[in-house]
């Protein structure tokens, strides 16, 4: 190649745009959760890499996972506090609560969290206020009813479903205190709660609702349960309880699940931080709920169960586990 033509093609090269968030200096940012299962985690790399940033190149993530010792969640919230990072991600409620009290400047972006107005994360949804936003799994209101209508198609006699709570988490609680009431009346279903703080306390919970000769139960979700979901899985199994769960990874042993779809999440939440990390504030970005929800069945689990599932409700599941 002459050396005009080499300069020519040098010079046409160094003016191509780059791909969207690849410039600049190596950014920063936190990541602090209780879990991240595969799809999730592989999503969350997907919604960013769509907008142009690439972990290990342009990006540099700091991760904390605290799921084998909650009482240390104090400690990394600070930690990725002090390193200053651009921004923080926040998966679930404990993280984003953690957070919120160790910075009042760094952004946070919050993931999975239900209710983030009243956990006191943000002023409303579509006026976040402050330094954080995000996605929320839902808004209280009518999705436990939306759970006691699936479980009564897959158990048409359901008159009684138990509710199965944490007392200490804020969310199950306000949820019990001013939804399941209005449920209840609507539907015409008795709704006796029981409630597990502790692993052994799941045990009690179960045979307190076989005692009580309930129908089906609703499992609600939060760490103690994501945590010990094979036991959770298991004590429905041992009395033969029908159960409704909010995540997929219950469907592995769960009769049904319905829920958000929490890796479509996490890919949205990278256009939150391709945004943040371009100069949005995330009082200026509303807080999204959820566009997709998962249905998914475990026939094998009808079966062992005794139950006969509705082709109206196979049709309209997204997923079917034979």
């Amino acid at each position: 190649m002459k050396r005009r033509q080499f300069i020519a093609v040098t010079a046409a090269l160094l003016v191509l745009p780059t791909r969207p968030g690849a410039q600049g200096k190596l950014r920063r940012i936190g990541f602090l959760s209780s879990f991240l299962e595969v799809r999730g985690r592989d999503a969350w790399r997907n919604g960013l890499s769509e907008r142009g940033w690439i972990e290990g190149q342009n990006l540099f993530v700091e991760y904390r996972h605290f799921a084998e010792a909650p009482d240390r969640l104090p400690n990394f919230a600070a930690e990725l506090v002090a390193l200053t990072p651009d921004l923080i991600i926040a998966a679930g409620p404990q993280a984003a609560v953690a957070l919120k009290s160790a910075t009042a400047t760094i952004p946070i972006i919050f993931v999975v969290v239900a209710d983030p107005v009243g956990l006191g994360l943000v002023q409303s949804l579509s006026r976040p206020g402050g330094n954080a936003t995000g996605f929320a799994t839902f808004v209280p209101g009518s999705f436990i009813g939306k759970q006691i209508e699936i479980l009564r198609e897959l158990v048409p006699h359901a008159s009684k479903i138990a509710l199965l709570a944490n007392p200490n988490n804020p969310l199950h609680r306000r949820a019990l205190a001013e939804e399941t009431p209005g449920v209840a009346r609507q539907l015409g279903v008795a709704l006796p709660i029981v409630e597990a703080t502790t692993p052994e306390e799941l045990d009690s919970a179960f045979a307190s609702a076989a005692a009580q000769h309930v129908d089906a139960i609703t499992v609600f979700s939060d760490d103690l349960i994501n945590r010990h979901a094979q036991r959770v899985m298991a004590l429905a199994a041992k009395h033969r309880l029908p159960a409704s769960y909010l995540f997929r990874p219950f469907a592995n042993g769960g009769l049904v699940v319905y829920g958000p779809d929490v890796p479509d999440l996490f890919r949205r939440a990278g256009g939150y931080v391709d945004k943040i990390l371009k100069g949005t504030k995330p009082a200026d970005l509303p807080v999204e709920q959820p566009t997709k929800f998962q249905l998914v069945i475990n026939m094998k689990i009808a079966k062992a169960l005794g139950l006969s599932v509705p082709h109206a409700l196979l049709a309209r599941a997204d997923e079917v586990i034979e």
